[in-house]
């Protein structure tokens, strides 16, 4: 299954669905492109993993350097629902250590407005 993409702004911060793979060559390159768009127009992101089935090294480096363009925009980058496979893939490649990952979009959207209930599902 290829790479799908849907933003949805929710306040101040815009969430990025990924749905599908997150490998070399289209997918990676997709998403890169759209959240090097969203972040000239957002300081916080989230990048919503839930419906990524699998990823690639390419798709890990592509994860790395989006956290890079985040830093040096000023942003805020986290991830949110990565299934086991990818969180352990996160996990081997210590990119957990340098991503923010939450266990949902929710928990996520908190981090950065702590207190604030939580609407999205």
């Amino acid at each position: 299954m290829k790479l799908s993409l849907e933003t949805r702004n929710l306040g101040d911060v815009m969430v990025v669905h990924c749905q599908g793979r997150i490998v070399y060559r289209d997918e990676a390159a997709e998403l890169s492109h759209l959240v090097s768009d969203v972040l000239q127009n957002t300081c916080k992101v989230v990048l919503d993993l839930a419906g990524v089935s699998s990823i690639d090294s390419a798709g890990i480096g592509e994860l790395a350097l989006l956290h890079t363009w985040a830093q040096a925009n000023n942003a805020d980058l986290k991830c949110a629902g990565p299934n086991p496979l990818v969180r352990s893939l996160l996990s081997l490649t210590n990119l957990d250590s340098v991503l923010e990952i939450h266990p949902t979009v929710c928990e996520a959207l908190d981090a950065f407005h702590p207190g604030k209930v939580c609407a999205d599902g």
